[in-house]
């Protein structure tokens, strides 16, 4: 029993660790778009990229992810998966425009691998603590893609305004998380978990609830990209000094924390989740809003707060989706790699058409308008995914919650 416990809380904690490196190399680029665009001599549409191509990344890769764990296990498929992102983060900060990226596809590569196993992990291994667990590795990955846009400027100016430092300090928390993960690799390869049928996967593409859980997760993922990459910018743009906006994206991602851990717990335990939907939709409405209208400080901090619940819940609903519509550990897999392939393709679609739509128009209420419109269309998506049965249920019979 004592050796069955410490095995847990090793996966546990090794979870934990691989989450605190799956946002921190994406959101820590967003205050630096200005000294990387300057220094790279590119425009808004291309400094853009460098959030957009990581969600294209994850859109390529993330439907053979499953495949490529059934082959060398989840947990070394995860090894993996940290060692491009930590290749990524390295090739990425040489200072070079090819570099920057290709090392920037390759920490896409990185992050999705670890994205689209952790919830069938979570489901294998801790069926009953689907909830519990989902909610701790996503304030766990909260809090450090929180810490990073707030430490961006700060270590720039440490090194003398080389962004490529400020960039590639977060190897060292890379490297914790390999040291972490290593006793997972002595684990018996876990391939029926994740075993994969045609069968499967052709009617998960034609199902409904499968699509609706899809677009949750793509089009409130082009949300919280958009504005990670882009928010310093518009409030900068509003009077605000671009050091304190850094601390803004700090700010909106720290203020989900609390709904990161809290909403997989709440939908866990409810018969349907159509209500979690509809609020999460309407704080992202009134924040944007906010921010579309404007205003002093305290009204732009407080719309960035609404905001930051907002996006804090999403993702963690959308994870928790992932496991809760799925009958399996087979479906979760199959369904993980669905709803990340295609709605990160959605997502990568934000940062890139908000700078270009900048560029046109020299201004950002255009692009907060369509963040608006997302917002609307994430709800509906979202309520739609919370009916209480399985992305394969054949029948209309509730699914059962007891745990």
């Amino acid at each position: 029993m004592e050796a069955k416990q410490l095995k847990n809380t090793l996966l546990i904690l090794g979870i934990i660790f691989v989450a605190f490196n799956l946002r921190p190399a994406i959101t820590a680029v967003g205050p630096l778009v200005s000294f990387i665009r300057e220094d790279m001599g590119i425009s808004n549409g291309l400094a853009g990229l460098l959030t957009t191509l990581p969600l294209l990344s994850f859109a390529l890769i993330s439907p053979f992810t499953p495949r490529m764990a059934n082959k060398f296990g989840t947990e070394g498929s995860i090894f993996i998966g940290l060692c491009l992102l930590g290749a990524g983060i390295l090739i990425r900060s040489t200072g070079f425009i090819a570099p920057l990226y290709i090392g920037t596809i390759f920490i896409g590569f990185g992050i999705a691998i670890c994205n689209v196993l952790l919830p069938g992990m979570v489901k294998r291994s801790f069926p009953g603590k689907i909830g519990l667990l989902t909610g701790s590795y996503t304030f766990s990955m909260a809090v450090f893609a929180g810490l990073a846009p707030g430490f961006s400027i700060p270590l720039a100016e440490t090194f003398q305004t080389r962004w490529q430092m400020s960039l590639a300090i977060w190897v060292i928390l890379l490297l914790s998380a390999i040291l972490i993960w290593l006793p997972q690799l002595k684990v018996k390869k876990s391939k029926p978990a994740l075993a994969i049928t045609k069968t499967s996967m052709t009617s998960l593409w034609t199902s409904p609830i499968a699509w609706q859980v899809t677009l949750f997760m793509g089009l409130q993922s082009m949300i919280y990209f958009s504005l990670t990459a882009w928010l310093p910018e518009i409030l900068n743009s509003q009077g605000m000094d671009i050091a304190t906006a850094g601390w803004m994206v700090t700010l909106m991602q720290f203020s989900g924390l609390p709904a990161n851990f809290l909403i997989p717990v709440l939908a866990d335990r409810l018969p349907h989740q159509k209500g979690i939907a509809l609020g999460i939709g309407l704080f992202c409405f009134l924040g944007l809003a906010g921010l579309f209208i404007g205003g002093n400080s305290l009204f732009l901090t407080i719309s960035i707060i609404l905001i930051g619940i907002a996006l804090g819940a999403a993702i963690s609903h959308a994870l928790t989706l992932i496991t809760l519509r799925a009958a399996d550990s087979h479906q979760a897999a199959d369904l993980s790699g669905m709803a990340q392939s295609v709605g990160y393709f959605l997502a990568s679609m934000g940062p890139f058409i908000l700078g270009y739509l900048f560029d046109i128009f020299s201004t950002w209420m255009i692009p907060l308008i369509l963040l608006i419109v997302v917002s609307v269309l994430f709800t509906i998506a979202g309520f739609g995914a919370g009916r209480n049965q399985f992305v394969l249920q054949k029948n209309t019979e509730s699914i059962s919650h007891v745990r």
